[in-house]
Formats: structure tokens, C-alpha cells, sequence
């Protein structure tokens, strides 16, 4: 029983949170500004974040082997 009221809280509060994300519309920009740039370039950063989830992935799952082995 306690476990269904929980879980109906939950929807709940989940339901009611996305209420608050409407906000008032920002006013239209000044019209003498320079064009957005055309995109972000892809550095260095995004291949060492993909290198260091590779590394952590092999750490897990050998952990996970040697636990399992004993």
C-alpha cells in the first residue's frame, strides 16, 4: 500500500512539475545585430570524454569479471 501511494506521488508531483516551465516569451532582439554563427566546432573535449567512458566501461566490467570469479 505504501509503495502504491509513493508511486502515485510521484506521477503526481512529475505531472504538476511541468507546469512550471512555461515562462513569459523573451522580447524580440534589436534588429542591428550580426548573424548567429553556423554551428559549434567539435573539439578536442567531446573525444576525451568518449576515451574516458571507454576506460571506465573495461574498469567495470573487469571489476565485475574478478568479483565473479572469486
Amino acid at each position: 500500500m505504501r509503495r502504491k501511494i509513493l508511486t502515485y506521488l510521484c506521477c503526481g508531483v512529475m505531472l504538476l512539475s511541468g507546469i512550471s516551465v512555461f515562462a513569459e516569451m523573451d522580447p524580440p532582439p534589436p534588429l542591428n545585430l550580426p548573424p548567429d554563427p553556423q554551428g559549434l566546432p567539435i573539439d578536442g573535449g567531446l573525444s576525451y570524454l568518449l576515451i574516458a567512458g571507454v576506460v571506465y566501461g573495461v574498469y567495470a566490467i573487469r571489476k565485475k569479471l574478478t568479483i565473479d570469479d572469486l
